[in-house]
């Protein structure tokens, strides 16, 4: 049976020892947000995580959900009453306005105990996680009558959200949008339409759903500039605020899945279902991306989290499993031949163990980063600040996104050939992490478009500002440590990878103008050299925390010669790859589109 053990304490020296979270007191939350409150939420997050959570992701997976005749759903056993206990412990709204309800505590706690649940088991997590969304769209763009009716019940839990956006004939492209809405008498909308893939559409988790809709007012102009977003409840609530009378929407049916088995993917019929703008009209992509953002942010999360539980099985198998001798082994006295050692002593082993921890730890760190870059984003009384922390994470998301459920459906795979044939079989679960991995890289966009969004869009916002800014952030940190001996032998290869992210940023910004097709051939390799970079700035980062704490004598010896260690491998094993990725680039489109279509 699979096991999970949520990494609380690596959490924590990236939040207090790598961040420096008391340093931002000053912001609203923040005061509350104590070292011991800290430790104490992730300790009891960790704990209902591995207790409650973990024994039901093989659970979800071998029963899955089930429809029933009246278009109800059915999640898998437990699923139900881990929710209950979720909600009443308050997760839901553990960064949330207590004007409605939540905590108001930062989102980096949020965002760590993202991980954590994700970990343990992603299609449950996948439930709440929604929410977390529809809490963001709505305080940010609701009206006096969302935030009074839904929003104070979707904080506390005792309603979920999900976010529908695609269709049978479009994805990616919104503005194919067909979904309709009719204006009525009493000032709401009648929305008619087709919904596919909406995680959590319809289950039993709560009396009520509330239902994020994209869709077209009548007259509207085409494309992108006439798509509306407007709240959608399964259920009208009645005069007291209860789940009234059923609204016209309905889960036509469950779609049969690669993995995620546990949530309900629906596909949702409205048929002159009672709506509600939100926001303004024609401006619904503006209120959905604060939605995706968030998601797209989860989503990483979710890479990361795949390949951390992957990662300590594989750990574990590792030390138990003995197979063949080490390579220096000598012959016994009596000539015989050495004992069966544990398959963790083989280099190979130890590369593919290495690789994934090496890229779990930075990604944990990035990701933390980002959540609180969002705090500052959201909370901080300084504009500029505002502005450069929107900035970077305007950058840095797409890159989340994608780098991070790229590498970590690779390492679920890696971590799977630890076992051998045992990896195949579902008895270790290992195969399931795969299953479930590979979604990732698919919803909320998937990363081919996010390295477009990258290349396409946000190197070039605002002139170039954002990516300028990191290109000084980087530099800045090269050259304050370049006097620093403990740093030396990881400041060489970070260099040389800053070195090739901005030759390659050139590049594309030089060629792509002149030949889109370039760009878009190589946007993929820069999205992988980007993340590559921002991991190996993080690594640093981390090294020079740790290096100091052992100067200092500070204790746990072993916890930060780790972290020296696992530096040191992604800078000689991963960093390399950046000239890899240079090279793509700067082959241009030639190659990738020399064919006609007719030739494939």
């Amino acid at each position: 049976m699979p096991d999970y053990h949520p990494p609380v304490r690596d959490t924590l020296f990236v939040l207090h020892e790598l961040l420096g979270v008391e340093r931002l007191s000053n912001l609203p939350g923040f005061a509350e947000a104590s070292p011991e409150t800290v430790e104490a939420v992730l300790e009891e997050g960790a704990r209902f995580c591995r207790e409650v959570l973990t024994p039901l992701n093989r659970v979800g997976d071998r029963q899955g959900c089930t429809r029933h005749a009246d278009g109800q759903v059915t999640t898998p056993s437990g699923f139900k009453d881990a929710y209950r206990l979720y909600a009443e412990g308050g997760w839901v709204g553990l960064s949330a306005d207590p004007e409605h309800g939540g905590q108001g505590l930062p989102f980096f706690l949020a965002a760590a105990m993202n991980e954590f649940a994700a970990t343990a088991n992603m299609a449950w997590a996948m439930y709440p996680g929604l929410a977390q969304g529809a809490i963001a769209a709505l305080t940010v763009h609701g009206g006096e009558m969302h935030k009074r009716d839904y929003l104070p019940r979707i904080v506390s839990g005792e309603w979920l959200a999900t976010m529908n956006l695609t269709e049978p004939h479009c994805g990616t492209d919104l503005g194919l949008i067909r979904t309709r809405a009719a204006p009525a008498e009493d000032g709401s909308y009648r929305i008619t339409g087709q919904k596919i893939f909406i995680s959590g559409g319809e289950h039993d988790l709560t009396d009520n759903i509330i239902h994020l809709v994209l869709a077209r007012i009548e007259g509207a102009p085409a494309g992108v500039k006439g798509i509306s977003l407007f709240l959608v409840p399964k259920r009208l609530p009645d005069a007291a605020g209860a789940p009234g009378e059923a609204n016209g929407v309905s889960c036509g049916a469950l779609e049969e899945k690669m993995g995620i088995h546990g949530n309900a993917t629906c596909v949702m019929n409205y048929e002159e279902a009672k709506g509600w703008l939100v926001g303004e009209p024609h401006k619904g992509l503006k209120a959905m991306f604060t939605m995706m953002n968030e998601a797209r942010l989860g989503v990483g999360i979710q890479g990361l989290a795949q390949s951390e539980v992957a990662y300590q099985n594989a750990v574990a198998y590792a030390r138990e499993r003995r197979q063949g001798r080490p390579l220096h082994a000598k012959a016994e006295a009596n000539g015989a031949a050495p004992a069966p050692a544990p398959i963790i002593v083989h280099p190979d082993i130890r590369r593919t163990l290495m690789g994934i921890r090496s890229f779990n730890e930075a990604a944990r760190a990035l990701v933390l980063t980002a959540a609180l870059t969002g705090d500052i984003a959201a909370r901080s009384p300084d504009a500029a600040a505002r502005e450069q922390a929107e900035d970077w994470l305007a950058l840095i998301t797409p890159v989340i996104k994608g780098v991070l459920t790229d590498r970590g459906f690779e390492n679920t795979v890696a971590a799977q050939q630890v076992f051998g044939g045992h990896g195949y079989i579902a008895e270790h679960g290992m195969e399931q992490f795969v299953r479930d991995a590979r979604i990732a890289m698919i919803y909320e966009g998937a990363n081919g478009i996010q390295a477009l969004d990258l290349v396409g869009r946000k190197l070039a916002m605002n002139n170039g500002r954002a990516v300028q800014a990191y290109f000084a952030e980087l530099a800045g940190f090269v050259s304050e440590n370049e006097e620093n001996e403990a740093l030396a032998p990881l400041l060489a290869p970070l260099k040389e990878g800053i070195e090739h992210l901005q030759k390659a940023t050139m590049w594309l910004a030089k060629n792509g103008a002149a030949d889109p097709n370039d760009a878009g051939a190589g946007a993929s390799d820069y999205m992988h050299l980007f993340g590559l970079v921002a991991l190996g700035h993080i690594w640093a980062k981390m090294a020079k925390v740790a290096a100091e704490k052992l100067s200092e004598g500070a204790g746990e010896t072993s916890f930060y010669e780790t972290k020296l260690a696992l530096a040191r491998y992604y800078m000689e094993r991963t960093m390399p790859e950046t000239g890899m990725r240079l090279k793509r680039i700067a082959t241009g489109a030639g190659a990738t589109m020399a064919l006609p279509a007719e030739a494939f």
